[in-house]
């Protein structure tokens, strides 16, 4: 839930600071910090003449998607995900561009590590927002769960020149929505003893799972706040609603949320999908864009020191009729070339003619590079794996473009870049 968002009058200034005093955190031990439009204010960090102007960072083409927009191009209307066809006519004058991946990445690992130099308890939940529980911190550090909040605030800033916001409560669901409230570059104190205070005047949308479909349904039974769900009896709200969800809603409309934070959660898949401005008949420019993907998708691998056993394509044709395949390997690998050769043949192989939309690779059945079985010392492989080694190092001292396979360096199929992208 963000600013805009149809909150009471002044209950997001009650739970705020007040002439420097912030309500009592005791007992708040969870924190979830989120940065502010990050993609957005990582592309105006390197170039701060766009500070004063709207800027969209995303697919730029006729089919791309928006992945972040800064405060000032929301005020016309445009938020993530949404077609960048559709915020260009909100915002024709706002400036747009291209991401760039790998820079998100290094300030999302800087960010990150802030946060693990306070606390070992980091549950990171994309490269821009994360959970942690500072309970065992306040000692050494001599602070308030409020003072490791702002001290959060500004080593980020102060580091990596992008600001984030702060929500401080006794679990993660108040957590959340209260630095969803105090965006950008705010934080928020929800005191234990105020959780239903602060809970129960919010739209039944605030509940953590309700969507646009089931607020409307709850409305319909004339639940429009928290309160109206909390006060519901729970036999008739299961009849209403169904079993699981009734005891979901309910309980966090009384402030329970016993869930803590997990850290270092395994990633299970990890993967990139190109959509093209056109659609894409010719097999070897699939071919090509296959190759871009398996790079992509295994420099992150090896990035994050993981092997993947299984490698899957998602193939999406002109009509949206949509197909994946995949292939399980004896051996997993971070190999670039090996993971595009499977890639390659599902293809071939495995998927029928026709114009293609959109293609993408992914690497299932993730483990760490040290426990996962390594090919033997002479296999063919181990070249490879060198090269993509040697071709990481280039990368990271010259940038993305400095090494890249010779097939990829003529001209390819347009194409915009698709994201799952985090409302901000």
């Amino acid at each position: 839930m963000g600013r805009s968002a149809n909150l009471p009058r002044g209950l997001v200034d009650r739970f705020r600071a007040r002439d420097g005093v912030w309500p009592d955190d005791t007992g708040c031990r969870m924190l979830h910090v989120d940065m502010d439009a990050f993609y957005a204010s990582v592309e105006i960090r390197e170039r701060p003449e766009l500070e004063s102007v709207p800027v969209v960072v995303g697919g730029i083409g006729g089919r791309g998607v928006v992945c972040s927009a800064n405060y000032l191009a929301r005020e016309y209307g445009v938020r993530s995900a949404m077609p960048t066809a559709h915020a260009r006519r909100l915002a024709p004058h706002a400036v747009y561009l291209s991401p760039q991946f790998d820079l998100y990445q290094e300030v999302s690992r800087g960010v990150m590590a802030i946060f693990r130099d306070i606390t070992p308890l980091v549950e990171p939940l994309s490269l821009d927002e994360a959970f942690l529980d500072v309970g065992g911190a306040l000692r050494r550090l001599g602070m308030t769960p409020g003072g490791v909040g702002e001290l959060i605030r500004s080593r980020v800033f102060a580091d990596h020149g992008v600001t984030c916001s702060v929500g401080v409560a006794s679990t993660k669901f108040l957590a959340k929505l209260a630095s969803g409230m105090c965006k950008p570059d705010g934080m928020m104190v929800v005191p234990a003893a105020s959780s239903l205070d602060f809970l129960h005047p919010l739209p039944v949308s605030a509940l953590w799972g309700v969507g646009a479909k089931t607020a409307a349904r709850l409305q319909e039974l004339g639940l429009d706040t928290v309160a109206d769900v909390a006060a519901m009896p729970l036999p008739r709200l299961r009849r209403k609603v169904g079993v699981a969800l009734a005891e979901h809603l309910y309980a966090l409309a009384a402030g329970v949320d016993d869930r803590a934070v997990v850290p270092e959660s395994r990633e299970k898949s990890l993967g990139a999908e190109e959509t093209f401005e056109v659609d894409v008949v010719d097999r070897s420019l699939l071919r090509r864009e296959l190759l871009r993907l398996s790079e992509r998708s295994t420099a992150s691998l090896r990035a994050k020191g993981l092997h993947g056993r299984t490698v899957s394509i998602k193939v999406r044709f002109a009509d949206f009729t949509t197909i994946t395949r995949s292939r399980t390997l004896p051996v997993a690998t971070d190999v670039t070339q090996e993971v595009y050769r499977v890639a390659t043949e599902l293809l071939d192989t495995q998927t029928p003619p026709g114009a293609i939309r959109l293609i993408g690779v992914r690497i299932e059945g993730l483990d760490n590079a040290d426990s996962a079985q390594q090919l033997i010392f002479d296999a063919p492989e181990r070249g490879w794996r060198e090269a993509d080694q040697a071709a990481d190092q280039a990368r990271s001292r010259f940038g993305s473009l400095a090494v890249r396979p010779a097939s990829l360096l003529s001209d390819s199929p347009e194409r915009t870049a698709q994201f799952e992208p985090k409302p901000e």
